[in-house]
């Protein structure tokens, strides 16, 4: 089962080791999603005679999937996706990314932006990929991230929206995703967001799927919902390198005099009035002085009596 997967994922190895211990006469089916060139050729060497039951032909879209293109910078790729999230005809969204740490990293913006949103991924154990499935099954949790590997499981009804926020670099891939709406003749819409380095895999997908996916409408500008950052985030701080404080800081902290300072500071210099005040118009006269006659005769030296004295 999921034999383009597992050949993606490097267990034909695996494969070919378990074929070689078991008998010539046996019943082997081969099932996959998406039946590329590869997946066929393993088919060939593995199957005698194989009698091939194709459900729709290869790489054929469901006629009641709306397809649509944003086409935006990778920067810009969690504004677009919360533009496109804010539409209330989204009941249910399953977003695809490339990556586990991707979808970690999605699941967590979604989350700041007010979003209840999971995600899923190979990496998640069992019991947290449970839980995940179960809230997004009751519409707990509406919005679902996951990877292409653990989206083959899901068989959730009711998926209105499928996201790509990642242009998958495997065109049969493309097609497996947006299978996940539009089930049961109800109709549902994909959106693809492609960055400058993905718009050669758009135009490998538009190739197998011999249809040219029209562009999405120009978004709405967006006011963040998410609260002002007063902390770094827990991989932002696990990144940051650590910085030794100096000698100097622990002294100013404990109130001690820094190396090279006063131990007592300087007093505050008092402030001037910013403007001088102005001289009057007329100053005062002063007064003038007297000329007295000077006294003539002896006077006493700073000696005292006994010290010498000046001669008038």
């Amino acid at each position: 089962d999921e034999a383009d997967r597992m050949l993606d994922m490097g267990f034909i190895h695996d494969v070919k080791k378990v074929i070689a211990v078991l008998p010539q006469q046996r019943q082997s089916l081969l099932f996959s999603a998406t039946m590329p060139d590869d997946v066929a050729s393993l088919a060939r060497g593995i199957l005698h005679d194989p009698l091939r039951v194709e459900v729709t032909p290869q790489a054929t879209t469901a006629e009641r999937v709306t397809q649509r293109v944003v086409f935006v910078e990778k920067a810009d790729k969690p504004r677009a996706l919360f533009s496109i999230l804010d539409d209330p005809a989204i009941d249910r969204a399953l977003v695809f990314t490339r990556t586990k740490h991707g979808a970690d990293k999605v699941a967590r913006l979604l989350r700041k932006e007010k979003f209840a949103a999971e995600a899923i991924h190979g990496n998640k154990s069992q019991s947290a990929r449970v839980k995940a499935l179960d809230g997004f099954r009751d519409g707990d949790i509406p919005i679902l991230v996951a990877t292409d590997i653990a989206a083959r499981g899901i068989d959730v009804p009711g998926i209105t929206h499928v996201i790509n926020y990642d242009v998958p670099n495997v065109p049969e891939s493309y097609v497996h995703r947006i299978g996940r709406t539009a089930r049961a003749g109800e109709s549902g819409m994909a959106i693809s967001l492609c960055g400058g380095d993905e718009r050669e895999y758009l135009r490998d997908i538009e190739k197998i799927i011999r249809a040219k996916i029209p562009t999405l409408d120009r978004l709405a500008p967006r006011v963040s919902k998410a609260a002002p950052d007063t902390e770094p985030e827990e991989e932002d701080r696990r990144d940051a390198p650590r910085q030794r404080s100096h000698p100097d800081q622990n002294r100013a902290q404990h109130g001690r005099p820094q190396h090279g300072q006063p131990a007592h500071p300087p007093r505050p210099a008092q402030s001037r009035p910013s403007t001088p005040a102005p001289r009057p118009a007329h100053p005062p006269q002063r007064p003038a002085r007297s000329e007295a006659p000077r006294p003539s005769g002896r006077r006493r030296g700073r000696g005292g009596r006994g010290g010498r004295g000046a001669r008038g």
